[in-house]
């Protein structure tokens, strides 16, 4: 079951502005750290005694005598923020005159020009502006200025007539696909690997399969929003069946978050509008023209009729949405993966061929990564049979490496389980995993002591015959307990080291029980003992090497002992055995004797 997951941000340019801000404040009139925004709000006015009274200012200008003119504290405030009649108890509002006042110079009452805004940061309305053609036109607002009647799309000129006291900014559309673009790009190493930019506004996730690593949907959509919030960012997110669905409920629901159970995607679009399914601005016209407002006013019209109408992506754009037409998300890709191709003229089946075409491609993926400064770390060869089938050798490295010679090796060694049935007409090489190469020392005579020889080629060798499972390197861990002061690490990586004491080579996993043993109690080793069913006569031994368990890890080891002897059996093994116990205190062991580990 797919589920799709729509982010929108509907002030991406506007809080991109406002991080840059915070970051540069000297370049941004930033307030200094500390200070805070006054908050400005229009005090609640008394009501009005006489409400039949009316104090509408007239020819635009200034009433002498109006109650609310001589009110200092709206006088203050520009004209947009002023409260309404309504609000301040007039049955009224005041109707804007036809005629405009006479200039000052031409002997007419000249108008009043409206105050100016307090010098405070984060109160200005602001919207940002872009060429278009021969004017300016809005291209983003933010909500004080949405609120006032500004909106994308209204030509910058009449935004300043309709606001005089204005922030306004150029837009940047080329920043705001690039942080796209990184939102994009830690939602595929965060969250989905399957992530795309929807529009100029907002992203897609696929979350088929991974919401429960969150949660849940719900669950996943709160953190999202929370993660947006620390950003300084704000956004609504929807999650539906259909990539359709989700871009319209996220934008046009009105809720933050919407999460849509499978199958109710034609009953959730029915009552939002048009312009929910990314129709284009000729088919919303061609709509409004036949009176179609609704998703929902489509869903009787029969498919011909709509389509000469409205245009057949109309059609497209409805299935998508309802799921009746697949809507593939194209992912970004974190990177682009260095690949290189053969197509042969004719197919090849033999080893030499093989051979060869695979030397030529590793040749070319060297140059292609030298160009770039990387190393390869893992390849995929796939080889094209004439019958379309497609056989994959996937070959990695222990460490980063640009020998073309080290890798045409590797894949000699794996030719052998291609399978080339009626031949192979082409070969494609890609490196999904790569890493920055850095310079690399060479030996010189001028530089005394020999160079320390690199074990990667050989690892890479062994491993591609015996598996990478197969080869690893021992390291101390800080423990008393002997199975406990061992680990497995990569067979490249560096080891911490080794105790002074001797460790015999070969370790058990666990301890073997021991039968038949004599021993002189309490601080001698055992004369003989039976090991897997064989006797053995000890004639040496040293010891004891008292080993007290660790209390903090478990509370049955807190009076735990064990005393470790290294003996020599008369056929030469050598062999490290312990005893349970002090042979004192019987909370220590009950003296059962165990082998822990086998000397070279």
């Amino acid at each position: 079951m797919t589920r799709v997951a729509s982010l929108f941000l509907p002030q991406l340019a506007i809080e991109r502005l406002r991080r840059m801000e915070r970051t540069y404040p000297s370049r941004s009139g930033a307030p200094p750290d500390g200070a805070r925004a006054a908050s400005v709000t229009p005090p609640v006015p008394a009501t009005d005694d006489d409400p039949g009274s009316c104090s509408v200012p007239r020819g635009g200008g200034w009433r002498p005598g109006a109650r609310w003119a001589r009110e200092p504290d709206f006088a203050d405030l520009p004209a947009h923020q002023r409260p309404t009649m309504r609000e301040m108890g007039r049955r009224s509002e005041a109707a804007p005159s036809p005629f405009r006042p006479a200039p000052g110079d031409e002997g007419g009452a000249s108008a009043m020009p409206p105050p100016a805004l307090p010098p405070l940061w984060g109160l200005k309305p602001r919207i940002l502006v872009a060429r278009a053609g021969q004017r300016d036109v809005v291209t983003a607002a933010c909500p004080l200025a949405s609120d006032l009647g500004l909106s994308p799309g209204m030509a910058a000129a009449h935004a300043r007539a309709l606001v005089p006291d204005l922030d306004v900014g150029d837009a940047e559309p080329q920043a705001d696909a690039a942080l796209l673009d990184r939102l994009t790009l830690h939602a595929v190493r965060h969250w989905t690997p399957t992530a795309a930019v929807a529009g100029t506004d907002g992203l897609w996730l696929d979350l088929t399969g991974t919401t429960h690593l969150f949660g849940g949907e719900a669950r996943f959509c709160r953190r999202l929003l929370a993660f947006l919030k620390r950003l300084g960012m704000t956004g609504t997110i929807a999650v539906a069946g259909t990539a359709g669905a989700a871009h319209a409920l996220a934008r046009y629901s009105g809720e933050k978050i919407v999460v849509l159970p499978a199958g109710s995607e034609t009953e959730a679009l029915a009552g939002l509008p048009l312009a929910s399914l990314r129709l284009t601005p000729e088919a919303l016209t061609a709509a409004a023209r036949f009176g179609i407002e609704r998703v929902a006013d489509l869903y009787p019209m029969p498919r011909g009729p709509l389509a000469r109408r409205l245009g057949l992506k109309t059609v497209e754009r409805l299935d998508q949405a309802r799921g009746l037409a697949p809507e593939p998300i194209e992912p970004l890709v974190p990177f682009e993966m260095p690949v290189v191709e053969r197509r042969l003229v004719e197919p090849i089946a033999t080893a030499e061929a093989i051979g060869q075409v695979i030397g030529d491609l590793v040749d070319d993926m060297i140059a292609t990564l030298e160009r770039r400064g990387l190393g390869l770390r893992a390849a995929a060869l796939v080889c094209v049979r004439v019958d379309a089938g497609e056989q994959v050798i996937a070959l990695g490295t222990s460490r980063a490496t640009g020998d073309a010679k080290h890798l045409k090796r590797m894949f000699g060694l794996r030719i052998e389980k291609i399978e080339p049935g009626l031949g192979i007409e082409a070969m494609r090489l890609s490196a999904p995993q790569v890493e920055p190469l850095g310079a690399e020392a060479i030996a010189s005579p001028l530089i005394a002591g020999d160079k320390a020889p690199d074990l990667a080629p050989l690892v890479d060798q062994l491993a591609g015959r015996v598996g990478h499972a197969a080869l690893f390197r021992l390291t101390s861990v800080e423990s008393d307990v002997p199975e406990r002061a061992l680990r497995a690490l990569a067979p490249l990586a560096k080891s911490k080291g080794w105790p002074v004491w001797g460790r015999p080579v070969r370790l058990l996993e666990r301890p073997e029980a021991l039968r038949g043993v004599v021993a002189l109690l309490p601080d001698h080793p055992p004369r003989r003992f039976t090991w897997r069913g064989k006797p053995y006569r000890v004639i040496a031994g040293d010891g004891p090497e008292r080993i007290h368990g660790e209390w903090w890890r478990r509370a049955q080891e807190m009076w735990a002992v064990r005393d470790y002897f290294k003996v020599e059996a008369e056929t030469g093994e050598r062999f490290w055995l312990f005893r349970r116990g002090d042979a004192v205190e019987p909370e220590t062991g009950d003296l059962s004797w165990y082998l822990h580990g086998v000397f070279g």
